[in-house]
């Protein structure tokens, strides 16, 4: 029977599911306890109601939403609702159904989010506790960085004291050694900034770590809701920060290069705090789209042609004097001219006071062809494509990782700043499950046209009650009668219930 409820949340046809959904559940013995169908999970750990909003399925969601709603009281057009969110709360549940619906890849189950009583719930979480601890959390990272990129400005550093061995050499400062780092005052000072910034470093990945082993790398990195990107720089930058600690005490020059990338690693990483407001959200969504699909793929075609045209520059330069054209001198600085060239950061590199070869116009003529005006134009018409196809969607992509951040909040925060949401089910006599109260209010002329509809579906109802009475009452010989009179009597009621509906139409 669950593998038959598990099927039919997979039909395509809505309304047959429904009905047969609540048939099958009409012979089931346990519909109240822990034996009950609708609670037995399949192979994935997911009951027919996480089903439905992981497949996105509205209807059955709405359904089932349906049937577990309790009608608490109604006045007029005002009427209070209790939603059962035993299953949707976050609070308790080992398998989320909110991280389910966002970690999915079908955009109809993001639709779900915008579906009573998810709406309210995710609302009511991320009003209360999750955007005041997100800002809090967004400052106090903020202050993190400032204090982690002072003691990088200020790191120890001493005059240069041996010759220089090539002209080119413009160096006039080295690292100090670990036993001459920690001398003074303002070196103690910057001590504590670089045990700030450790801890908080193995603090990034005890908290990372979990949520990678409990969800799988594959989906943690991917989501671009769950902030995929993001967390693969902020697991980089700790490690960074890791690594130049460890050359720090052993004293091991070349620190400099894990602490750059750190550096600009930790500080893109505040981008994705821009998730908890409205007015910047969308926009992160719309970079991490361009730079992880056209971006990336632009990459490729750029390092191919870059890796190109910078051999050719330095085979041509490579019998001239470096003195006078420095920018292909060796061929990791063709590498990063040719880059520059690229992206026309800088002109062509040119010295008319000596003779330059001929191939150097040539190549450089089919350079500019190919990569200013075909290539950067290509990239730009990638981008607009990608802005237009997410224009449509960014709205809807930023509530679900509004509600992505809220379900990571909810799960770093101790229970005692974070209370569960809703009512219990004890206060009212509803057992030990979760609630939410909702008031939904009608407007005057719509509840009277609800008023109006479910007076003519009782009139018609009656009506069909009472001639299926006549016919079965009827004996043999009077049945050819009786069904005339049935008819007639059916036909009379159904035009004035006809007339009925027509004005409630004209009305609406």
């Amino acid at each position: 029977g669950n593998t038959v409820l598990h099927i039919l949340v997979l039909q395509p046809n809505k309304t047959f599911a429904c009905h047969m959904y609540s048939l099958i559940l009409s012979y089931d013995k346990n519909k109240e306890g822990p034996g009950s169908l609708e609670l037995i999970p399949n192979n994935e750990g997911l009951t027919p109601f996480k089903l439905a909003g992981v497949e996105g399925n509205t209807v059955m969601f709405q359904y089932l939403m349906q049937k577990r709603k309790q009608n608490l009281w109604s006045f007029g057009p005002l009427t209070t609702v209790l939603y059962d969110i035993t299953e949707i709360d976050s609070w308790a549940e080992a398998q989320s159904f909110l991280e389910l619906i966002v970690s999915t890849k079908k955009r109809e189950a993001r639709q779900i989010l915008d579906l009573t009583p998810v709406k309210e719930l995710v609302s009511l979480k991320w009003n209360m506790y999750g955007r005041p601890y997100f800002c809090f959390l967004a400052l106090f990272y903020i202050l993190y960085m400032v204090c982690f990129t002072m003691c990088c400005v200020y790191r120890p550093l001493k005059p240069r004291t041996g010759n220089k061995t090539s002209s080119r050499d413009n160096t006039v400062y080295v690292q100090k050694m670990l036993q001459e780092s920690y001398v003074a005052y303002e070196d103690e000072l910057r001590l504590v900034g670089e045990l700030i910034t450790v801890i908080g470093a193995v603090v990034i990945l005890v908290l990372e770590i979990p949520d990678i082993l409990r969800v799988g790398a594959a989906k943690y990195f991917g989501q671009t809701i769950l902030g995929g990107p993001f967390h693969i720089i902020v697991i980089t930058y700790a490690c960074m920060i890791l690594v130049t600690m460890v050359m720090r005490l052993t004293s091991t020059t070349g620190e400099v290069v894990p602490m750059s990338f750190a550096l600009v690693l930790g500080w893109c990483n505040v981008m994705y705090f821009a998730r908890g407001f409205q007015m910047l959200g969308p926009f992160t969504i719309m970079i991490q789209k361009m730079i992880f699909g056209d971006l990336m793929r632009f990459c490729w075609l750029m390092a191919v042609v870059i890796l190109g045209f910078a051999s050719a520059f330095y085979i041509i330069f490579q019998t001239e004097n470096p003195e006078n054209l420095g920018q292909f001198y060796n061929y990791p600085m063709s590498l990063f001219t040719t880059f520059e060239l690229f992206l026309t950061i800088i002109d062509g590199p040119a010295n008319y006071d000596v003779d330059l070869p001929f191939m150097y116009s040539v190549v450089y003529f089919a350079f500019a062809i190919i990569a200013t005006l075909l290539m950067l134009n290509l990239l730009i018409a990638m981008m607009g494509d990608t802005h237009w196809r997410v224009a449509h969607e960014q709205d809807e992509l930023w509530r679900a990782q509004v509600v992505a951040t809220t379900v990571m909040l909810e799960r770093k925060l101790p229970r005692c700043l974070w209370p569960r949401s809703g009512i219990c089910g004890r206060e009212f006599g509803l057992g030990d499950r979760w609630y939410l109260r909702i008031e939904d209010r009608v407007e005057p002329n719509k509840h009277k046209m609800m008023r109006y509809t479910e007076v003519f579906k009782a009139q018609d109802r009656d009506n069909y009650d009472k001639g299926s009475e006549k016919l079965e009452t009827s004996g043999e010989t009077l049945c050819k009668k009786e069904l005339s009179a049935l008819s007639l009597s059916r036909s009379t009621s159904r035009a004035s219930s006809h007339h009925g509906w027509e004005i409630l139409r004209r009305n609406t």
